[in-house]
């Protein structure tokens, strides 16, 4: 794998010969020009370190159980989003947590002479290249096998599960024991470090909270390569810096989750609104019942009549007859989706639970559509769409999915402008709409939301058609999210974004807002060279932050 020793000690050499002029230049005492000095010596060190061969080469004398593959990179230069793609030059896939923080510590006694960064890739389905490192390292999270998944019954359960590992795969396991997480994701093909470092976010947050606050405590690899275990009464700083903070301080090499009692069935229901007005207020009425249905969520219609059609083949009508009667004269219409989980002996308890519930609603009544299925199927059931869209070759095609949290109180202006005027009669995907309470949600993770007890998420999960240069496309779709982003910077919504991606230090410093001093704060203890998560752009090596 590596060149011959003569080979490495001249490259070695002369890289050090170079380091330590352009280091001399810098320390000349010419006051006047010497904060320029060092900027040019940084820029400087920085185009060596990229270009030169030096770096794998150096990889190669750690002693690891797993190893480094320096060939095969091309995968881990691609996400979901499928629109960066920057090629790393090593991978690592660790046997251990030692692997991973030997990795780290290796790089960080390089110092800032080095350019390389280190990005934590789990299933790879970030958006906008946020697990990919440019010339750096990228560490297969899911190769991470030290430890097997551990479930602990009793009066607080809990799994202890390895960072790498698949919400998928927690969810078979922990039902074994009857058990299973409480706050969820939409799509469980994701891992337990790549969640945890952005919130996690289902039609559960409502009433648990998302998945950061879900977790007992963590097991981190900081960017010094030190290996701390955190939770809120030990090393708290780490362990609340960490949660919602994009893999900023530390990679989840461990997550122990809190579990609850495990359901075998789900009610699952569906109606219609053509007013905006009715559904989210109906939606806020929901969240806001001690006693309500476990899910909600919503999504928006626009032009989209095959959708519909679609999901109702899946769903009963409850009025055959009247649902066959509907029509929306090409109205947009808005979605409720609702979920109550049971057990077979507790029916009708359940379907008298559900009556009371979807009695106190507005919606249109021949619109009511239910389905029951297993607990399992139901969290499961967005990969029965992944199935169809890869036998068809659509799932591995550009997502430029775009997430935003808005305040209750300008939800309304929202989507008057965004669903009727910018979106006008059509979207390339499903769009997600619904309502949390922010009181469910701790306050000092590193994850910033809207200035508002109750906020909305919205979701634009459009996927682009290759090279395809209309309304499907990917240039037209990702103008439209800037036009979406435009109006809300313009109409002051005070919107945040979910998965966030920012090209300038100022719009990180005006998303963070209050926070942002403390976000620089645990960068500068917890990862004090830049090294990790390099794809969020928030900061860069060698630059001071």
């Amino acid at each position: 794998m590596g060149s011959p020793a003569p080979v490495f000690l001249k490259q070695n050499t002369t890289l050090f010969i170079r380091i330590f002029i352009i280091s001399l230049l810098s320390c000349i005492p010419d006051r006047t020009n010497l904060c320029s000095n060092l900027s040019l010596a940084t820029q400087a060190v920085q185009t060596i370190s990229t270009t030169s061969s030096y770096t794998p080469f150096s990889l190669e004398t750690l002693t690891l159980d797993g190893y480094f593959s320096f060939d095969n990179t091309h995968h881990a230069a691609k996400d979901f989003g499928n629109t960066n793609h920057f090629h790393p030059s090593a991978i690592l896939y660790p046997k251990s947590v030692s692997d991973i923080s030997s990795t780290i510590k290796h790089i960080f006694d390089m110092g800032s002479t080095s350019a390389l960064t280190v990005a934590a890739r789990g299933h790879g389905h970030s958006l906008q290249g946020q697990a990919q490192a440019d010339q750096g390292v990228v560490i297969y999270m899911q190769s991470l096998k030290e430890a097997p998944m551990q479930i602990h019954t009793g009066e607080l359960p809990y799994v202890d599960v390895s960072g790498g590992e698949l919400w998928i795969n927690i969810l078979h396991e922990t039902l074994k024991y009857g058990l299973s997480p409480k706050s969820w994701t939409d799509y469980l093909y994701l891992s337990v470090g790549g969640t945890l470092s952005n919130a996690g976010i289902s039609g559960q947050a409502f009433h648990h909270g998302p998945q950061i606050n879900n977790v007992y405590q963590l097991e981190v690899v900081t960017g010094k390569g030190e290996v701390v275990t955190c939770s809120e009464k030990q090393n708290a700083d780490l362990f609340n810096g960490v949660l919602g903070g994009l893999g900023q301080f530390g990679i989840i090499t461990r997550a122990r989750i809190s579990l609850g009692a495990a359901p075998k069935m789900v009610k699952w229901i569906r109606v219609l609104y053509s007013e905006f007005s009715i559904f989210s207020s109906d939606q806020e009425h929901l969240i806001s019942l001690e006693n309500s249905f476990d899910y909600v969520e919503g999504f928006v219609l626009i032009n989209r009549t095959g959708l519909l059609n679609n999901w109702r083949s899946s769903f009963n009508p409850k009025d055959p007859l009247q649902a066959s009667q509907f029509s929306s004269d090409g109205k947009i219409l808005y979605c409720l989706e609702m979920a109550l989980y049971f057990n077979p002996d507790d029916s009708n308890i359940m379907n008298e639970k559900t009556e009371s519930l979807l009695s106190e609603l507005s919606y249109i009544p021949s619109t009511l559509f239910l389905s029951q299925v297993s607990y399992i199927d139901f969290l499961n059931r967005v990969h029965l769409s992944e199935i169809k869209l890869r036998g068809k070759g659509l799932w591995e095609i550009p997502h430029p999915w775009l997430n935003l949290l808005i305040p209750k109180t300008k939800i309304s202006n929202f989507a008057q402008e965004v669903f009727s005027n910018i979106l006008r009669d059509n979207s390339n995907g499903p769009i997600l709409i619904y309502p949390v309470n922010k009181s469910k949600w701790r306050n000092k993770t590193s994850f910033v939301t809207p200035d508002e007890d109750i906020f909305y998420l919205v979701a634009f999960l459009s996927s682009a058609v290759p090279s395809s240069t209309g309304r499907d496309g990917l240039e037209h779709i990702v103008s439209q999210n800037q036009r979406i982003l435009n109006f809300c910077a313009t109409a002051g919504l005070g919107i945040k974004q979910y998965l966030p991606h920012y090209h300038t230090k100022e719009e990180w410093r005006d998303h963070f807002g209050p926070h942002w001093e403390l976000f620089v704060k645990r960068k500068s203890t917890y990862d004090p060279l830049a090294i990790l998560a390099p794809g969020q752009r928030i900061f860069h090596k060698a630059i001071p932050f």
